[in-house]
Parts: C-alpha cells; sequence; structure tokens
C-alpha cells in the first residue's frame, strides 16, 4: 500500500510539473507563427526572429529556426548581438526551413512590447546566397499580431495570430 502511495504521488507530480512547464509567463501572450518560404533553390535557410527595440537595437532572441550552431555565424547582425550577450537558445530552436517550406512555430511575446514601438524582424541566412538581415519585419502591434507580412527575399509572408 505504501509503494502504492508513493508511485500515485510520484506520477501526480509529474503530471503537475508537466502542466507548469509549459505554462504561460505572466505578462505574455502566445502567438502563432507561420514562415511560408519562397521556391528558392539551395540549401534551407536558418532564419532568427529577434525582438528589435524602439531604437532598433537587438533586445531578445524570440526564437530561432537552426539547429547547427556552427553555422549561427552566417546570421552577423544577430550573432554580433549573440556575442556581446550570450543566452541559451536551446529552449527556443528548431529546424531550419527549405525553399518552398513552411513552418509554423509559437512565440511568448509580453504585453509590454505590443504598441510600444517594438519590432520583430525576421533574419535570414542561405549558405552560398545572399544574406537578408531584414528579410521581414512586423512592427508589434495589435493589427499585426493578427495579420500577414509580405517577406522581402527567402520569406514570402509571415501570418501570426493570437494562440
Amino acid at each position: 500500500m505504501n509503494s502504492l502511495f508513493k508511485i500515485t504521488l510520484a506520477f501526480a507530480l509529474l503530471i503537475c510539473s508537466s502542466v507548469f512547464a509549459f505554462a504561460q509567463k505572466p505578462g505574455t501572450k502566445k502567438y502563432k507563427c507561420m514562415v511560408q518560404m519562397t521556391n528558392y533553390v539551395g540549401e534551407e535557410a536558418y532564419i532568427v526572429v529577434s525582438l528589435i527595440n524602439p531604437k532598433g537595437a537587438y533586445e531578445k532572441t524570440i526564437y530561432m529556426m537552426a539547429t547547427d550552431k556552427e553555422w549561427y555565424k552566417d546570421l552577423e547582425e544577430w550573432h554580433k548581438f549573440q556575442k556581446k550577450k550570450p543566452v541559451n537558445i536551446s529552449a527556443i530552436t528548431g529546424a531550419s526551413v527549405a525553399g518552398g517550406d513552411r513552418a509554423i512555430k509559437v512565440f511568448e511575446i509580453e504585453d509590454s512590447k505590443i504598441d510600444k514601438g517594438y519590432t520583430l524582424r525576421f533574419e535570414v541566412a542561405v549558405e552560398d546566397k545572399e544574406y537578408h538581415v531584414k528579410d521581414l519585419e512586423v512592427p508589434l502591434t495589435k493589427a499585426n499580431v493578427s495579420g500577414k507580412i509580405d517577406g522581402k527575399g527567402y520569406i514570402r509572408y509571415v501570418r501570426m495570430s493570437p494562440n
């Protein structure tokens, strides 16, 4: 009986810790973001989504669509920021995206950044191809976090919606 109680308690704690691990931080909202790539020919794109402050400076890495750290340096402007203020991004890293493909990610953005002059910057690098520091920039407004924004390079468009 005592061992059954211990197993039940351990299982309950495991479930509770899983729920809290995926819980939303207070003062933030989750946004679903679909990135649709153009039909370019070449290697998969490395994409970093960064929070840019009203003065135009990097503030935070929101998401990294790239798996091999060796090539992070190809995202030149972001890499300079990351070297100055290194942050562990392993929890916000996923697969790179090929030409013509789409990726759907969920970002968590602080409510205090909406309608305050902040921007999401989508920076894209493709091996042996042109690098786009500002392939797409999304001003963080209530209208834009529920809409479609066209890219300028490898990204055809991004569509965002509250999650």
